[in-house]
């Protein structure tokens, strides 16, 4: 159990790789705060991790509030004690052509995945440098490669990956890691979600069953990725040959996404 008695905590933790990641971590040891809009889930979530014999603590936090993440990072190292490692997962997608999309989308989706991220690391890196601890950013496999109709949520992921990178360099003085994380495709709702961030349950997943990794799987080799102390880790074979093919040979990658662009808009 690699986080025995380690204190976890976990933002976006009522679905998806948050929830993943938070029970793969009781898994290995660790108590977890569990911080995200929706209560419910959230408890959910915390009676698995109980079940486990771990500790789960419940914080409603919504990570476009600065105030909301200082209040569960306080909250989280109150009842735990301290805190040793700090999971920057909530995240949230607005996808569309250029032309048919606003600022306001713009500025609602870097409000989630950029302020929010921020938000998280300035409320946990004073508690990460006491015990120096671990810090994991989740981006997207989109922080390496720009496709059509995503331009908010690329840029995100780009600023995302920047960030992780440039506190890579500042924080290992301090004895704190960081792991930026970049999933492909993983099961999750946020391909279920509109721009707004409502969730059509009933909607169906466009992309191929075959081709999205479970959020077990994906939970393990981050938390793996996080104990390794581990600069990145990029998540599905998927992913890291569009990776690679975008740095190495970027000439046919922009060819197959161009005919790919093209075929999409004339189905």
């Amino acid at each position: 159990m690699r986080f025995r008695d380690q204190r976890v905590f976990v933002t976006g933790a009522s679905s998806g790789i948050g929830r993943a990641v938070a029970v793969e971590f009781a898994r290995e040891g660790a108590h977890v705060a569990l911080a995200a809009r929706r209560e419910d889930r959230l408890a959910e979530v915390a009676r698995e991790i109980e079940g486990l014999g771990r500790r789960a603590l419940v914080l409603r936090c919504d990570v476009t509030r600065e105030e909301d993440l200082r209040d569960a990072v306080r909250a989280s190292t109150g009842a735990f004690g301290g805190l040793d490692v700090a999971i920057a997962n909530a995240g949230s997608g607005v996808t569309g052509r250029f032309e048919r999309l606003s600022l306001e989308d713009f500025r609602r989706q870097f409000d989630t995945n950029v302020f929010g991220v921020l938000s998280t690391v300035q409320a946990a890196l004073p508690e990460l440098e006491k015990t120096r601890g671990r810090l994991a950013i989740v981006g997207s496999v989109m922080g390496h490669v720009a496709v059509p109709a995503t331009s908010p949520y690329t840029m995100s992921k780009f600023a995302v990956r920047a960030l992780a990178e440039t506190l890579w360099y500042e924080l290992r003085s301090k004895g704190v890691s960081v792991t930026l994380v970049s999933p492909g495709l993983v099961r999750s709702e946020l391909r279920h979600k509109d721009n707004r961030g409502e969730l059509h349950a009933d909607a169906k997943d466009p992309v191929p069953p075959f081709l999205v990794m479970p959020t077990a799987t994906a939970a393990r080799k981050i938390v793996r990725a996080v104990a390794r102390r581990r600069r990145e880790i990029v998540l599905t074979a998927h992913a890291k040959v569009l990776v690679w093919a975008n740095r190495y040979v970027p000439w046919l990658f922009r060819f197959v996404t161009r005919v790919a662009a093209t075929s999409r808009s004339t189905s």
